[in-house]
């Protein structure tokens, strides 16, 4: 009997132990994990530009079409293709005989108008004292001072003639009307040229400085003039700062440009309104023709800035997890003014001095504890400049 009793005594107790292990065991099991270490930073202000780019088409200041006044073979070429000519510089030569002849015929009458002008007053001089006289008619005399006046008239007319003449003469030889390059020649030496051909004879491009025109959309437009100060439009473009230019090779132009005239009205087609920037091109580098892209810069003096890599999307808004003292997380919309590459900002939702997550956010819920581990917003820009 004493030997069952102690049996059941060790059974009894290695009961009590194992259901106290299961009991530790499940209270292990339901232990909460760890707060995930994740990297924290502090919100601060910064001084910042971005900008924003537009394709463009760049024209010379003066684009001419050089054509010819007068009809007739082309005599010479002056210049070649792609040179750079000064205005008055003489470019074609067209074949001036027959114009030369013409001037001469024209001289000639003016001679002969001339002399029928001296007739008429001679014969207006004889009659005078005879019609004094009473020894003729003085119907005689105002005939005579008639055809003095029509050979006075006849005179001015073969004068016109010969001024003409003249003109037509000096249109034989094409010169440029302002300085530039000389674009493609597309006639040879020999060729009939005429006043009413589709081609011109070349394009001369004074590319002394180049007119980037580019289109804003109704959306920019608003904004741009929400911007700058001033109280009209031309106000507005003084006080906006220089643009640059981004040619093909994706390199920017070295010389600033200045936003000059915007279009009178929307296109109705496109919804969008052209406006242009002038560069400097001292040194030609720029040609009519070339494409690229203008950059306007948008300046921030003090303003918040963030990673975009801490946000995340929810139906179109962006959000932020916000840390609080007790170092739970708190999801916040934000709005954002601006952004480059990297980092976004924010004019609405953050104040600076909050703290919020840098990474690891994607399982990240409203509520959950984590560990900071501090960050220095410093470093990050150091890191990826503005």
């Amino acid at each position: 009997m004493k030997t069952t009793a102690k049996t059941k005594l060790i059974v009894l107790i290695s009961s009590i132990l194992f259901l106290q292990s299961c009991t530790k065991a499940a209270e292990g099991s339901n232990a909460a994990p760890p707060a995930p270490e994740l990297p924290v930073f502090t919100v601060t202000t910064s001084p910042a530009t971005i900008y924003q780019e537009f394709p463009t088409a760049l024209e010379g200041k003066n684009n001419v079409e050089i054509r010819s006044q007068v009809d007739g073979y082309l005599d010479r070429i002056y210049v070649e293709e792609g040179a750079y000519v000064r205005a008055g510089q003489a470019l074609f030569k067209i074949d001036s005989r027959a114009y030369g002849e013409q001037m001469n015929m024209a001289q000639a009458n003016l001679q002969v108008a001339n002399a029928n002008i001296q007739k008429a007053k001679v014969e207006v001089d004889r009659l005078q004292p005879l019609v004094a006289a009473k020894v003729v008619s003085d119907v005689q005399l105002r005939t005579a001072k008639a055809n003095y006046a029509a050979a006075v008239a006849a005179g001015s007319q073969a004068k016109a003639s010969v001024g003409g003449a003249r003109i037509n003469v000096g249109f034989t030889t094409i010169t440029a009307p302002v300085s530039g390059y000389i674009g493609r020649i597309p006639y040879k030496k020999g060729s009939l040229i005429s006043r009413t051909d589709p081609s011109p004879l070349t394009l001369l491009s004074d590319i002394s400085e180049i007119y980037a025109y580019f289109s804003l959309s109704e959306l920019d437009f608003i904004g741009f003039q929400k911007k700058y100060s001033g109280a009209t439009l031309n106000e507005k473009l003084k006080n906006m700062p220089m643009v640059d230019l981004v040619i093909a090779d994706n390199t920017t132009y070295p010389e600033k440009g200045k936003m000059s005239i915007v279009d009178g009205q929307f296109d109705k087609t496109t919804g969008a309104i052209s406006v242009r920037a002038i560069f400097p091109n001292a040194n030609g580098t720029l040609r009519t023709g070339n494409t690229g892209r203008v950059r306007m810069p948008q300046l921030f003096s003090n303003t918040l800035v963030i990673p975009q890599e801490s946000t995340f999307e929810i139906q179109d808004k962006v959000y932020v997890y916000v840390v609080g003292k007790d170092k739970k997380v708190t999801s916040k919309p934000i709005t954002i003014s601006g952004k480059t590459d990297s980092y976004y900002f924010i004019s609405e939702g953050l104040t600076a001095g909050d703290k919020i997550v840098y990474t690891g956010i994607g399982a990240l819920k409203d509520g959950v504890m984590i560990q900071p581990k501090a960050i220095s917003s410093d470093s990050l820009l150091r890191a990826r400049p503005l």
